[in-house]
């Protein structure tokens, strides 16, 4: 702590602003990483649940009352909304067959849930991917630095190199303790996400199956 605030107090405007950046890197990555944690261990939770709730009942509307209860996300409704929806008369989406609409509707919605569960995954990869680099070149430029007021002051022994370049190295481990969380938080997150959209298209598929299992009778009377 001691070497930071030294580090701080002798470093110029340039190794102030890298600090400053790796600090706002850093708490944008952590807050991520807890709204993430919490949003996506709840829909993980709530989604088995949720499944059963919704094909236990005994009807759609039913089924949609008993996932406002298991739901808490809504990752669910959104795919039943989006299949409950009807087609505008005389529009362009009216004259494509009934079987497409509601695929375009179930897949349209799915892609929405999906960038909800994703939001954030772009930000932890960015920190994780540039943080190292950026407190590499804190370091570069407080080595830099360190030896041009070394070397005005006339002196180059290595009691006087070794503290300034020591303290400038601590760049590049701030670097690297920014990016490791982002890094593995992004990864973990990742494999989760892939999990849950693989249960939410299962869904979609079973949803769509049921619907149109429902309408065929209707059809093949006509």
């Amino acid at each position: 702590m001691d070497s930071l605030q030294q580090l701080w107090a002798e470093g110029d405007a340039v190794i102030q602003a890298v600090a400053v950046l790796m600090l706002l890197m850093s708490v944008a990555s952590w807050v991520l990483i807890g709204w993430k944690t919490w949003l996506l261990n709840r829909v993980r939770r709530d989604l088995p649940g949720g499944v059963q709730a919704f094909w236990r009942s005994a009807d759609l509307a039913a089924a949609e009352q008993s996932l406002a209860a298991h739901d808490r996300d809504g990752v669910l409704q959104t795919l039943v909304q989006a299949a409950r929806q009807t087609t505008a008369p005389g529009s362009l989406e009216a004259q494509v067959h009934p079987h497409a609409q509601l695929t375009r509707r179930l897949r349209d919605s799915l892609h929405v849930v999906l960038q909800r569960l994703q939001y954030g995954q772009v930000v932890l990869a960015s920190v994780g991917a540039v943080s190292p680099f950026i407190g590499l070149f804190g370091t570069v430029w407080g080595i830099y630095h360190a030896i041009a007021g070394i070397s005005a002051e006339g002196s180059a022994s290595l009691e006087r190199v070794a503290g300034p370049v020591g303290e400038a190295l601590i760049m590049t481990a701030v670097g690297l303790a920014v990016a490791i969380p982002a890094v593995l938080a992004y990864n973990l997150f990742g494999k989760i996400i892939n999990q849950l959209e693989t249960d939410l298209e299962g869904f979609a598929h079973d949803l769509r199956e049921a619907l149109l299992g429902a309408d065929r009778p209707a059809s093949q009377d006509d």
